[in-house]
């Protein structure tokens, strides 16, 4: 469900009332899944990608899920995020890893940061104000000083190294310019 809600932006609470009723025909033809947020009241239409058809038909028969009529088995926010917690643990990742992580995950990783716009994005996520959604942007923002504080370093010490390889190389065309014009006396 994590890696679910990784791929639509749609949080846990809304994630565990989805049903087979959410899941209809998108203006383009495909599969979407389309609901209210209950945090908002706010409508979500959000394209079904691959990774979240997945993990739809891997828990088309679940029987949790069927007897609940709800697209995945019901767990607790707090059940979730232990689980979470556990994984966490078994791969070393040293932050505390809760759901509301794949929400943000969605919005910066798998949107922004691939170039889809942030109003779109905004929309995806079901916020009310774009302001809020620029909350993500400002993550995107200080990766992209961070990458390019990092790219700034490896140019300067390429710069370093030609500014050496173009002083050696000065030097040495001046000594074959003075060896060449040379005149014994």
């Amino acid at each position: 469900m994590f890696i679910f809600s990784c791929y639509t932006g749609i949080a846990y609470v809304d994630v565990m009332q989805l049903s087979k009723d959410n899941i209809l025909m998108g203006i383009d033809g495909g599969q979407w899944i389309i609901t209210k947020r209950q945090k908002t009241n706010t409508p979500v239409k959000v394209p079904i990608l691959d990774k979240s058809q997945q993990l739809i038909d891997k828990y088309k028969n679940n029987i949790r899920a069927e007897v609940s009529g709800t697209l995945f088995p019901t767990l607790s926010n707090q059940k979730l995020n232990s689980y979470l917690k556990e994984i966490a643990d078994i791969c070393g990742i040293k932050r505390n890893l809760i759901f509301l992580m794949a929400r943000h995950t969605f919005a910066t990783t798998v949107t922004l940061t691939n170039g889809v716009p942030i109003e779109t994005v905004s929309k995806l996520l079901g916020h009310t104000k774009l302001s809020t959604t620029q909350i993500y942007a400002k993550v995107i923002e200080r990766k992209v000083s961070d990458d390019m504080n990092a790219l700034k370093l490896v140019l300067n010490k390429n710069k370093e190294k030609n500014d050496l390889k173009f002083n050696y190389f000065t030097l040495t065309l001046k000594g074959i310019i003075e060896f060449s014009t040379f005149e014994p006396t």
